[in-house]
């Protein structure tokens, strides 16, 4: 059974810089894509951006040009770089891992969620 850990959560100022890892319990095979989504209160949970197996990254709209998600020691830790922060983006972030086969869900875990605070 897959365990993710989130870490790097805080506080930061508008147009600061945060660097969100997630860490699973074992290293990360077939096709999958990892990504980070965020809820903040209110609101649905959304997508930020995924990266798949073979590296393939989608981002939402609202934090193109300014996220950037890696994945890296046998794709099994996902990183989340967010610079140019803005109020907005102050939620809770969740790490998620899909594990498909070859297109259809197998598996689907989340993160206990880091909480990310954007100041004016």
């Amino acid at each position: 059974q897959v365990q993710l850990v989130e870490s790097g959560g805080g506080l930061v100022q508008a147009g600061g810089s945060l660097r969100l890892s997630c860490a699973a319990s074992g290293s990360i095979f077939g096709i999958n894509t990892m990504g980070w989504y965020r809820q903040a209160p209110g609101k649905q949970r959304e997508l930020v951006a995924t990266i798949t197996s073979l590296s393939i990254t989608n981002y939402a709209d609202s934090v193109k040009g300014r996220f950037t998600i890696s994945r890296v020691n046998a794709n099994s830790t996902v990183y989340l770089q967010m610079n140019s922060l803005k109020p907005e983006d102050t939620a809770v972030y969740y790490c998620n891992l899909n594990q498909r086969w070859p297109t259809a869900t197998i598996a689907n875990y989340w993160g206990q969620g880091t909480q990310v605070t954007v100041s004016s």
